[in-house]
């Protein structure tokens, strides 16, 4: 009897095998979500009603660039890239084509993008000469041995792999360049701050993704603040300041950049994540809110899980921010009374 029941046992072996196969194969797919922002600092009295108008669609067209990839079954850091690429490319962003301007009047340009699966990270800072800042931070992490590159030498390097350099005066935007006049005449005028970390204007854009393997991405990229001196370089580019992503957790910031270095914001989100076991929302909330104004800084985040769950704090005026998720329907805002839909299950 014994030995009828083990060979029975052992006949059903292959259909239980198979059955558990099928199974795992059926097992729903992660939800892909993306979220972006334009850069914390958002003031209504600086915005005209077509640079509100022209911003919202940036947004929504970042967000459909991204969607796009991932629907396609590509992978986050494909999302990120989309995303920015298109906010680098909108004059109302700090970020390549709409950079401010530094305090000799060029603009200077840092990205940074990081793959959470692998932990691989590139990033370049400093640059004047490339069109979208954040696919040159791509190339540095995938054809080259380093992490970060920096002016002159990130510039050859994007050569040396056949990416083609912009004239400067590319960059060039009358608003931009009307702020910077405006920064040198307070400063003159000693209306404001001698100091550099005082000038306003430190917008920047970035991504998060979650593609449908579970694989997470964040990516930044900044013009830096205008009035800049001296190759100022702040957190954007710089690995678990204001980029940051691992197999729990991405995070992209926008804010005073010399406190999110200090705090190493980005990476201590992730880290609350992962070690404290706080939900997306509280560890960001708590570096974002609590720790970087403790310290004297303002700004904001967006922070996304590996299950899809999302945070978007800011303790300014306004943050251009915006998510779309599997449905392909994109959800935007700008100042702090919009409240933005949250995912069904979220």
């Amino acid at each position: 009897m014994h030995m009828k029941n083990l060979l029975s046992g052992i006949a059903a072996m292959p259909l239980l095998m198979s059955a558990t196969l099928a199974g795992a194969a059926d097992a729903p797919a992660a939800r892909t979500v993306l979220v972006i922002h334009g850069g914390a600092g958002v003031e209504r009295a600086n915005l005209t009603a077509e640079d509100e108008k022209e911003a919202r669609a940036a947004l929504e067209a970042a967000l459909r660039a991204g969607h796009a990839e991932l629907a396609a079954g590509k992978p986050a850091l494909d999302a990120v890239s989309a995303a920015i690429v298109v906010l680098e490319d909108s004059p109302q962003f700090n970020a390549g084509r709409g950079a401010v301007f530094t305090h000799d009047g060029k603009n200077e340009l840092d990205a940074a993008i990081m793959d959470g699966a692998t932990r691989r990270a590139g990033a370049i800072a400093g640059v004047q000469r490339i069109k979208n800042p954040i696919a040159l931070a791509r190339a540095v992490m995938e054809k080259s041995p380093h992490v970060m590159l920096t002016g002159a030498g990130a510039e050859t390097f994007a050569q040396s792999i056949g990416m083609a350099l912009v004239d400067p005066s590319y960059f060039r935007i009358e608003k931009r360049w009307q702020q910077l006049q405006k920064a040198l005449k307070e400063e003159q005028d000693k209306k404001a701050h001698t100091d550099i970390e005082t000038a306003k204007h430190f917008g920047t854009v970035g991504a998060v993704a979650l593609d449908a393997k579970g694989h997470l991405a964040a990516g930044t990229s900044t013009g830096g603040m205008t009035n800049k001196r001296w190759g100022r370089v702040g957190d954007s580019p710089i690995i678990g300041a204001g980029t940051y992503a691992n197999a729990s957790c991405a995070v992209s910031g926008t804010g005073w950049g010399e406190f999110y270095i200090r705090a190493v914001a980005a990476h201590d989100i992730c880290a609350r994540v992962e070690y404290k076991g706080q939900s997306v929302r509280e560890a960001a909330e708590a570096v974002i809110d609590k720790e970087i104004p403790a310290a004297g800084g303002d700004g904001g985040a967006i922070a996304l899980d590996r299950n899809g769950h999302f945070a978007l704090p800011f303790n300014t005026e306004g943050m251009y921010r915006g998510w779309i998720g599997a449905d392909g329907v994109p959800h935007v805002a700008i100042y702090k009374e919009e409240k933005l839909a949250e995912p069904a299950g979220g």
